[in-house]
């Protein structure tokens, strides 16, 4: 599904596998001016596991990153006491994820997070695609053709951007 919507700004409680802490206030805006690929997942969610976070590591690894940003965005909705970020942090190693992933802001008397909140989420995993205007482009609960999603990037890296 396409939109032609301004991306918020990512909320998370804490930054990881990162040196340095993207801002958390305006992590999007830092970025614009390249594709932000944005991973919504869950280390408990057999999708995510199966066909998400290989996807996004696969994104990470098959375009440059003066051209592409993949950010991953763990949004824990559910089994909240076994998805702490220690056990997001030995996922990222086991897995050997290589780009930043953020722990989303959990919402007081809510068990849906704040950025999934803001982005409509159905579920996880969801694959988002901003283009380099910072506005989003794709939206996607469940598994996204590899074809589609690579074209889709491809066409917006060589947009004009004026």
């Amino acid at each position: 599904m396409s939109y032609l919507l301004k991306a918020p700004v990512l909320e998370v409680s804490e930054w990881i596998n990162t040196p340095a802490p993207l801002s958390l206030a305006n992590s999007l805006a830092e970025l614009k001016g390249r594709v932000v690929v944005i991973h919504a997942f869950q280390i408990l969610c057999p999708g995510c596991v199966s066909h998400g976070v290989p996807q996004a590591i696969g994104i990470h690894n098959a375009f440059p990153r003066k051209d592409v940003v993949v950010l991953g965005l763990h949004t824990v909705f559910e089994h909240h006491a076994a998805m702490q970020p220690e056990s997001l942090k030995a996922f990222i190693q086991q897995y050997r994820i290589p780009f930043p992933v953020g722990v989303d802001l959990a919402r007081r008397g809510n068990h849906i997070p704040t950025t999934m909140h803001a982005l409509n989420l159905q579920g996880t995993p969801s694959l988002i695609v901003i283009d380099r205007q910072g506005q989003m482009q794709l939206s996607h609960f469940g598994h996204a053709s590899d074809l589609l999603v690579g074209a889709l990037i491809g066409r917006l890296i060589t947009e004009d951007v004026n």
